[in-house]
């Protein structure tokens, strides 16, 4: 079965991640990860999760994959004996010194970081030979390709099937480096490609503020090549986004979820807008699908496109309901009033109703709800579980 992997940058998003579908999720540890600014796991968060991902029969993998220095090795046996130790189910590793110290001083599994760009099967091969059970190869491969690295392999592939794509190889890149003094590869990475350039030609300016320049690609969406990678035999589709917030993950989860378990049950897809239109909801940057179906072309770039707005569709979140009065309490995220068409969505259900009447956690009434974190109380006539989400329907999403 073709596991779907999810990021986690906190607790919280790693336990939507698994309720709303994720086979396993990857996070970050306090050291040796990528992603310096997200909230990393201490090494008591990641026990918590590797016991609640154990406790749905799902899996946790724990990134350690910055290309270290020398003042990065500090104290890196012991590092990953205390992930062994709490329960983690894989290391992802770009560094062969990482990947040899775990497997001389550890029995976790080793998986090799798309920083390394895999992107043929000799490579494939080298870092089998080195002890790794899983490769996650380089996004700059086309289906094609990916199918016949697989049919040559016997350890097991992991693909990037959503979220941001770098305008590096495998991102390599030292803009960031050279421009802000945040090293790319060790977690920093200021994305210096999606900044607005003044862009000429010889002397002559050829953009402006009406039309800045910028060479950042637009995200990676997938949906369409999601049988193709299962009938691949791909082992691994994997989620970006460890910094993306839960209603992201929620959405883009479930998404994929519920279109590959169609695709495993029919055989098909019977309408693949359902899930385009359901992932645009947690979108705010243009997609595409990157390398998938070849080359990219200029319009699978973002140059002038920009499109980073914060959706507002996310309502709020259940903390709980009492069957008995049919009463849930959610936390406020953003802006909504009585008599507005909304819905709930959780792992596998969606209602849409009108909404009623909102109190505050004392009973009293309110007329909008205004506030971010706002314990709320509001009436529903069907069952909803911790962590469903309330959503605003938008004229279009019909």
């Amino acid at each position: 079965m073709t596991e779907l992997l999810a990021p986690a940058g906190d607790l919280e998003k790693l336990k939507i991640a698994i309720l709303y579908g994720a086979d396993a999720v990857f996070i970050g540890g306090m050291e040796f990860s990528l992603r310096a600014r997200a909230s990393n796991f201490t090494l008591e968060n990641i026990k918590e999760g590797a016991d609640f991902c154990h406790k749905y029969g799902k899996k946790l993998y724990v990134t350690t994959n910055i290309i270290p220095h020398n003042d990065n090795m500090n104290a890196l046996i012991e590092y990953l004996k205390s992930l062994e130790s709490a329960g983690v189910d894989a290391i992802i590793a770009a560094s062969p010194y990482i990947v040899e110290t775990a497997k001389k001083h550890t029995k976790i599994p080793v998986h090799i970081s798309t920083q390394q760009s895999v992107v043929n099967a000799p490579a494939v091969a080298f870092w089998k030979d080195l002890g790794a059970e899983r490769v996650v190869l380089g996004r700059e491969l086309d289906i094609d390709e990916i199918t016949s690295i697989t049919q040559q392999s016997d350890v097991e592939i992991e693909v990037f099937i959503h979220g941001g794509m770098c305008a590096s190889y495998s991102g390599r890149c030292t803009l960031s480096n050279n421009m802000t003094d945040r090293d790319a590869n060790r977690g920093g990475c200021a994305h210096s490609c999606r900044w607005n350039y003044d862009l000429y030609e010889g002397e002559t300016l050829i953009s402006d503020e009406q039309m800045p320049f910028s060479m950042s690609s637009k995200d990676l969406q997938t949906l369409a090549y999601i049988p193709k990678l299962i009938d691949a035999n791909v082992a691994s589709l994997k989620i970006e986004g460890r910094m993306k917030s839960i209603h992201y993950i929620a959405t883009v989860v479930r998404s994929y979820r519920l279109l590959i378990d169609e695709y495993v049950e029919t055989g098909r897809i019977k309408d693949i807008s359902i899930y385009e239109k359901e992932i645009r909801k947690a979108e705010n940057r243009l997609t595409s699908f990157g390398f998938l179906g070849g080359i990219p072309k200029a319009e699978q770039q973002l140059y002038n496109l920009r499109s980073e707005e914060p959706t507002k569709e996310f309502l709020g979140l259940v903390v709980d309901y009492d069957k008995e009065t049919q009463i849930a309490t959610i936390e406020q995220r953003n802006h909504f009033v009585k008599g507005e068409t909304v819905e709930m969505v959780g792992p596998r259900v969606s209602h849409t109703f009108t909404m009623g009447d909102i109190r505050d956690a004392e009973g009293n009434l309110l007329d909008a709800a205004r506030h971010p974190k706002q314990i709320l109380k509001i009436a529903l006539p069907f069952e909803v579980q911790p962590y469903d989400m309330l959503r605003k329907v938008l004229s279009n999403d019909n």
